[in-house]
């Protein structure tokens, strides 16, 4: 008896922290995208923040499924997408073109750092509508690190540019239902 009790609690616990192990996942991968950055692995750092994506995707509907939505998650999830979506991309993008403009191309990066820290903060004080205020800073982290694919092949200008409006877009207070 003993035993199937101290079974049930551990599985109880390790179905309570699912979620927030994909999240740990999310923020470990972004993390490595982050060094690899440093070491001018950039593909594999474009990879890595992919890879978080799924894994935040996936750290919600876990949640959601298996009814263990907490604060401590939600907070924790913020946390994990600045550096995933946040910073990752954004140094992604800097190591790759921005840097090349010198002052400005710091200052757009830390920009869009600073939006998505602001847009992730207000996201964990509104009340879930069904609705995003701004684009969700997954979506422009993914969009962002998508965009380095074009380096090649677009005008270094066109970065700086939607690095802006990615940023702005974050802030911004148009509604986006989630899905």
């Amino acid at each position: 008896m003993f035993l199937l009790d101290y079974l049930d609690h551990t599985i109880k616990k390790l179905r309570s922290q699912a979620a927030n192990s994909l999240t740990i996942v999310n923020l470990s991968l972004g993390s490595f995208a982050i060094l690899f950055v440093m070491k001018n692995e950039l593909n594999l750092s474009l990879l890595l923040i992919f890879l978080a994506a799924l894994a935040d995707r996936f750290d919600g509907m876990v949640a959601r499924k298996l009814q263990i939505e907490s604060e401590l998650g939600k907070q924790l999830d913020s946390m994990c997408d600045i550096i995933s979506f946040g910073i990752a991309p954004a140094l992604l993008l800097y190591q790759s073109i921005l840097s090349h403009f010198g002052a400005a191309g710091s200052i757009v990066t830390i920009c869009y750092i600073a939006c998505g820290a602001l847009r992730l903060a207000r996201f964990n004080i509104t009340e879930n509508t069904g609705y995003f205020t701004g684009l969700p800073i997954t979506a422009a982290g993914c969009l962002l690190t998508l965009s380095y694919l074009g380096v090649p092949y677009l005008p270094s200008h066109f970065y700086m540019f939607l690095i802006i409006v990615l940023a702005c877009l974050m802030i911004s207070t148009f509604k986006l239902k989630k899905v």
